[in-house]
């Protein structure tokens, strides 16, 4: 008798610890910083998930945007090399390549440098966790670049004030080995009528508008994109097909890549790349980095 009291006080304790288990949720997971070079944040267990193949192009392939090109790479190899750098919002255009920049640029000045710069990404919806992520990402031993791709924030939205935060704000601030980079279609990330709508109920309209547009006065470096020329797009296509060996003749190339811009209905770097796509499985051809 006095056994199966034992036992079952025991079974409830069990079920009990279990219970509180369940509560506190997952216990936080062990960062690896040597598995990858590029990592995902996950909040729920705060792990930095290693991403083995992170899907960027060579450097090389990006054009028709020299100029931010040749900014975003100088700051981000001061960044790498331990001298003062700026946080950076790349916007503009779609499809011009923001987020393929960033990575790219990555992957070059970590190869370049010799150092173990990291690249994490920040999903959008996880903006409210950067305070974690700062926690884990200033013992970091090596210079990490936070990276959110497509930012943008909706009416009543507040998580933007938690990046607001990071990027400058704050007591203790960004860690020093840390940089942010965004891509956004829009300059100020907020919507426009989000804006006038602070700015008709606030009690002093221009200090609201002055809130809102001071999130993306906190990036030191804008770095706009446009809508790119006929020329630029054609230099796209060539610059792909030579890189991925796909021998078109040139002026076949040309008609067929404007046909299929045509019907996209715009030029971009996107749209360029989806069309050497197609023209490779065309070609029965494997889009694999060159030898």
């Amino acid at each position: 008798m006095q056994e199966n009291k034992i036992d079952s006080l025991i079974n409830e304790m069990q079920k009990l610890s279990a219970a509180i288990e369940r509560m506190a949720g997952p216990a936080p997971a062990v960062n690896d910083w040597s598995q990858a070079e590029c990592f995902v944040w996950a909040p729920g267990n705060r792990h930095l998930q290693p991403v083995a193949k992170p899907n960027r192009v060579d450097l090389a392939l990006i054009t028709g945007v020299d100029h931010v090109r040749d900014i975003l790479l100088d700051n981000t190899l001061r960044f790498a090399e331990g001298y003062p750098a700026n946080n950076v919002l790349l916007w503009g255009a779609r499809g011009m390549g923001k987020s393929s920049l960033v990575k790219a640029v990555h992957a070059r000045v970590a190869r370049e440098t010799g150092t173990s710069l990291k690249l994490v990404e920040v999903h959008r919806e996880d903006i409210a966790t950067l305070p974690a992520l700062m926690e884990i990402l200033k013992a970091a031993p090596m210079p990490v670049i936070v990276f959110c791709d497509d930012l943008s924030f909706d009416h009543d939205d507040t998580s933007y004030k938690s990046l607001k935060a990071v990027l400058d704000g704050g007591v203790e601030g960004r860690p020093a080995n840390v940089l942010l980079y965004a891509t956004s279609n829009r300059r100020h990330l907020l919507p426009r009528n989000m804006m006038e709508n602070e700015q008709s109920t606030a009690i002093n309209p221009s200090e609201a508008v002055e809130e809102k547009v001071s999130l993306s006065d906190r990036f030191g470096l804008w770095l706009g994109f446009y809508k790119c020329s006929q020329d630029d797009y054609l230099a796209m296509i060539d610059g792909y097909a030579r890189y991925y060996d796909l021998n078109v003749d040139q002026e076949t190339l040309h008609a067929d890549a404007l046909e299929w811009a045509t019907t996209r209905g715009s030029r971009s770097g996107r749209v360029a790349w989806q069309f050497i796509q197609d023209l490779a499985g065309r070609l029965r051809r494997q889009l694999d980095d060159p030898a």
